[in-house]
Formats: C-alpha cells, structure tokens, sequence
C-alpha cells in the first residue's frame, strides 16, 4: 500500500514538472519595470462560404497588471462588417465549472484595419486589451473554458472554445479550452 501511495505521488509530481515551458514573444526586465507576453496562440477560426475569420489571444503581465490582449482577423471578399471595441466592451469566459469571467477593454475605441492582399480578399485586424478583474485569477487558472463571448461597440458574438482545434490555416494543432490553465503561470511573477 506504502509503494503504491509513493508511486502515485511520484507520478503526479513527474506530471506537474512535465509542463510544457512558456513561449513569450517578450519577456523584459528594466529600470522601469517588468514586460511579459506570451506569444499569440490560436483560439478560434471560422470558415464557411470564402470568408474566414481567426482569434488570437496573448497573455500580459505589466508591473503586476495581467491583461488578455484579443486579435481577430477576418478575411473575406464580399462585405465585413466593422466590430470595434470601445471603452464598453467586455469580454467573457465561461468556465466548465459554471462560473463566467469578465474582462474589460482597457484601450480607447478602435475599429481596426483593413487591408487588401494580393488574391483580391480583404483583411480586417482588430486588436484589443482586456484586463483581469482582482479574483478571478485562480478561478480560471483551475477550470478550463467552454465560450468566449465578446461584446462590441454595436454586438455581441460567441465563439465555442473547443477541446482541439485543427488550424485550417497552418495544419497545427491547438487545445484552446485548456490555453489559460496552461499560460497563465507563464505570466506569473
């Protein structure tokens, strides 16, 4: 029974250690202060009749703030509608336990870019940042999340958080249900 005890401990400390080591895009110590930031990972895409759309989310730690920065391109070339973000805008996460996590756009309004590519499509990029309220860290730390909903300027939108998502767009593999239990620690003093 004793060995049995050791070896399960043994195990769960071997699966605690084996976590996947952090992938910043910046990581910065100076006079003043700390910067981290992961790198942008893939938590949505969309593709149905020649439009696509993709959300990209990175994690930041300013000087103790944490924030979510939130990147949606869309791609089409038929008509897109603008979603801007304004000082209103929200973003939730509903977590598999129930509870439902509320971040607030930090920024001014903006409505994004649009450019066109080579093929004729257009490309719209709007860049968020959404701050953490004070307690919701350890909720979302521990559970992973089912939706994210953002609410813009002038709409609402959900977006399904699934356990695996095959990228159409690059062929990898990514498990955004489970991106903050995994990344949140990276951003962690």
């Amino acid at each position: 029974m004793k060995k049995l005890l050791l070896t399960a401990l043994f195990l769960i400390s071997l699966s605690t250690l084996a976590q996947t080591p952090c992938d910043y895009s910046i990581n910065v110590t100076d006079s003043l202060g700390t910067y981290k930031r992961t790198k942008e990972y893939l938590m949505s895409e969309k593709n149905f009749a020649g439009t696509s759309s993709y959300i990209f989310c990175a994690l930041s730690m300013t000087d103790g703030l944490p924030t979510l920065s939130v990147q949606l391109i869309q791609k089409s070339k038929g008509f897109m509608k603008a979603n801007c973000f304004d000082k209103n805008s929200r973003l939730y996460l509903q977590l598999d336990n129930g509870k439902v996590i509320t971040l607030f756009h930090i920024d001014n309004e903006f409505c994004g870019s649009m450019l066109r590519d080579e093929k004729g499509f257009d490309n719209r990029v709007i860049v968020g940042t959404f701050m953490f309220l004070k307690g919701t860290m350890e909720d979302i730390k521990s559970s992973k999340v089912s939706l994210m909903r953002i609410k813009y300027l002038t709409d609402t939108e959900d977006y399904i958080i699934k356990k695996n998502l095959v990228s159409e767009m690059d062929g990898k593999t990514y498990h955004p249900e489970t991106y903050f239990i995994e990344n949140l620690r990276c951003i962690e003093n």
